[in-house]
């Protein structure tokens, strides 16, 4: 799934993102830390990877191909 970062709070590791179905999502630091980046920018593209619950487990640049695959 593809979104557009909306906010991120480089202190905390955390924020949120605009889907393209237009829904938001929270990521914590969790799904930050997975990811190896050191930021974000706003409106930045990214990928997401969501759990089973449905939060957002993983979040990397769109472009930046998958540390775990």
């Amino acid at each position: 799934m593809q979104a557009t970062v909306r906010t991120f709070d480089p202190a905390t590791r955390s924020g949120d993102v605009l889907c393209d179905d237009g829904s938001v999502l929270s990521y914590g630091a969790d799904a930050f830390d997975a990811s190896g980046l050191r930021l974000l920018r706003l409106g930045q593209r990214v990928r997401l990877r969501l759990d089973e619950q449905g939060a957002v487990a993983f979040l990397t640049i769109a472009t930046l191909p998958d540390p775990s695959s």
